[in-house]
């Protein structure tokens, strides 16, 4: 059928997330550090979510798409408030991780860890947890050769992880977008010392760069042997 539907242009979209928040029915998701309509049958057509938009990326276009579906979005809705995000996979919803402070026993060296996600593609832009941290942009095979890095980059950081060669896109928009909506006090990025790994570098320098903000950021290398560079 043709009718009322919302139009996001990709170009404009800044990746705040403002308008899937403002979706009521949960017809935009971000994918990618971009808000995309991924459900054109859950789209009312009535553009609560263009107000929300501080670029304009959102509009609204006549064409045809599927009739609106009142029963999809309450199933949807009811999914939602029994903690299934809209992706259908609960081990991708936003929380923090709280440590007790208790010992380990023997042995076992205990998570540093303080919040999940942590793909820098799965995070969310606004998560309460970014307010006043410190960031660590990390690599992922830096985890792998490095033996400390729980005690040495994650302990005391919100950590953020990705691959930019095996990624598909750029991490600068994403990051950059974090970094303008929340008081991050400093960035510590961690990458391998080959080629490859300089583009997760040079994606959060960029990003503290078009933040407007004032965050101290530093680079650490790691070799492939294990060592500090």
């Amino acid at each position: 059928m043709k009718r009322k539907i919302i139009k996001i242009d990709p170009e404009l979209c800044n990746g705040c997330g403002a308008c899937a928040s403002a979706c009521h029915e949960g017809a935009i998701q971000m994918v990618g550090g971009k808000a995309r309509l991924t459900r054109e049958d859950y789209c009312d057509g009535l553009g609560d979510c263009l107000p929300a938009c501080p670029t304009g990326a959102i509009t609204f276009e006549e064409r045809e798409a599927p009739a609106y579906d009142h029963a999809a979005v309450l199933a949807a809705k009811a999914a939602r408030s029994a903690g299934v995000p809209p992706c259908g996979c609960p081990g991708s919803q936003s929380r923090a991780l709280r440590r007790d402070g208790a010992p380990a026993p023997a042995g076992e060296m205990p998570s540093q860890l303080r919040q999940w996600p942590v793909q820098i593609k799965l995070a969310p832009v606004n998560a309460p947890y970014f307010d006043g941290c410190d960031l660590l942009i990390a690599a992922d095979c830096t985890a792998y050769a490095y033996g400390a890095f729980h005690r040495d980059f994650i302990a005391g950081r919100v950590t953020l992880i990705g691959c930019p060669k095996l990624d598909e896109g750029d991490y600068t928009e994403k990051l950059a977008a974090i970094l303008a909506a929340n008081e991050v006090k400093s960035v510590t990025v961690a990458r391998m010392e080959v080629p490859c790994c300089g583009g997760i570098q040079r994606a959060a320098e960029t990003a503290v760069a078009r933040s407007g903000r004032d965050i101290p950021l530093r680079t650490v290398v790691v070799g492939t042997d294990g060592r500090l560079r």
